[in-house]
């Protein structure tokens, strides 16, 4: 096969791991949102102003080298087990379920973290379907790697939330179903 040939397989098999799902495809998605997630966090850490730096930039740069480590290790155990990691723009772009604004680092502080904590509760809502499938599939180093992310996720959660003077699941989806 050439590359041309290769890349091709390639997608159709994504394709078809998104539309069943598989831990991959799952993966996929947490490692786009990942990705997405730190180019948030870095802009935060640039634009966030007033009182709030004193608290927020140590935590955020503590943040952004802890998401960076996470995503290497989790592409390398995917890759571990055979599976395809997103490695282009386009595919964190389509895959990630977090989005980004430039408009976001003109708000207010209290906005851009209620943002960030939103992202981290969205994160984890795909991290539980990823041990979920992971466990079914006997990919059993994939969940136990996912559940460790799940725990750091609800830490930061935790942290981010009682700064804002909330309680950890206050004004997050999974709450408020």
């Amino acid at each position: 096969m050439n590359v041309e040939e290769k890349y091709q397989a390639e997608q159709i098999q994504s394709d078809k791991d998104h539309h069943t799902p598989t831990a991959g495809a799952m993966i996929s998605h947490i490692l786009s949102n990942l990705f997405v997630h730190r180019v948030k966090l870095r802009q935060a850490n640039y634009y966030l102003k007033g009182s709030v730096r004193g608290f927020a930039e140590p935590r955020l740069a503590a943040m952004i080298a802890e998401e960076d480590q996470l995503f290497d290790e989790l592409s390398q155990k995917v890759l571990d087990e055979g599976e395809l990691v997103p490695t282009t723009l386009e595919e964190f772009t389509n895959y990630a379920m977090i989005k980004d604004s430039g408009k976001l680092k003109y708000e207010d502080a209290e906005t851009i973290l209620n943002e960030l904590v939103a992202d981290l509760a969205t994160q984890n809502l795909f991290i539980t379907r990823g041990i979920a499938l992971a466990e079914k599939e006997e990919k059993f180093g994939l969940a136990e790697f996912l559940k460790k992310l799940y725990a750091w996720i609800k830490h930061q959660l935790l942290i981010w939330q009682r700064y804002l003077g909330n309680d950890v699941n206050d004004g997050l989806e999974e709450d408020d179903e």
